[in-house]
């Protein structure tokens, strides 16, 4: 129990660089919330479902995250800083590491049939912060979910994802050859949705400037054509 215990703070102060101690770690809620969800969920697969909303609701007013107790999460598990809700059907491998302000959200069945509503987040995965992962979609190990992005559909192993909706990146080699990248993804432009807004703004600039182009040729060919019917008929 100690060397579990020693061996998860010892992950954890590996992805943050923040703490100078594993008694440090001992303070974050994310821990406190890791804690309080692995009594919760046992309390839960007993069927004791009142029990398990109210270790539920006591984690939740002591470190601001809510994760249901159904939430299936294994080893290693770290929330950095809070405020992150996680659903009742979703599925989370080992060495998951998520932001602050993150969802694992649920949507509508199209079936109306209630069953599997969130995501299944594979191993080694990176969620940046303020992102939405929502409904029953499967985001492959060691995946990075950028800040702010939402995510509707599956994600590929080892891809990198951003935007709204979220859309794969291209990530440089010697980037994702680390074992652990913090914050999710690498500190560029490319990866800002701010400057992805700018991106697509240009690009319909551009669209625009091609059409225009097109035009004033097609209106260029249009007086030559006639210039010559002209001068034939002078002729």
């Amino acid at each position: 129990m100690v060397r579990r215990l020693i061996s998860y703070l010892d992950s954890v102060k590996s992805r943050d660089p923040a703490p100078r101690s594993r008694a440090e770690i001992l303070l974050y809620p994310g821990v406190w919330s890791l804690a309080f969800h692995r009594v919760a969920h046992r309390l839960y697969r007993w069927d004791m479902f009142f029990l398990a909303r109210a270790v539920n609701h006591l984690s939740r007013f002591l470190t601001g995250n809510d994760i249901h107790p159904g939430a299936r999460i294994g080893q290693r598990f770290f929330i950095d800083h809070g405020f992150t809700v996680i659903g009742e059907t979703a599925e989370i491998g080992d060495d998951v590491t998520i932001y602050q302000n993150v969802t694992l959200g649920g949507t509508d069945p199209a079936n109306g049939i209630a069953g599997k509503r969130h995501p299944t987040i594979s191993s080694g995965t990176i969620i940046g912060s303020g992102a939405q992962v929502l409904g029953p979609v499967t985001v492959g190990s060691r995946a990075r979910i950028g800040a702010n992005a939402v995510v509707t559909k599956n994600v590929p192993e080892g891809a990198t994802m951003v935007g709204i909706p979220a859309r794969q990146m291209l990530v440089d080699v010697t980037a994702y050859q680390r074992d652990f990248v913090p914050y999710g993804t690498p500190c560029s432009d490319g990866f800002d949705p701010a400057t992805q807004k700018l991106e697509m703004l240009q690009c319909e600039v551009e669209l625009l400037r091609k059409r225009l182009a097109a035009l004033v040729e097609e209106q260029n060919t249009g007086r030559r054509l006639a210039d010559d019917v002209q001068e034939r008929g002078c002729a």
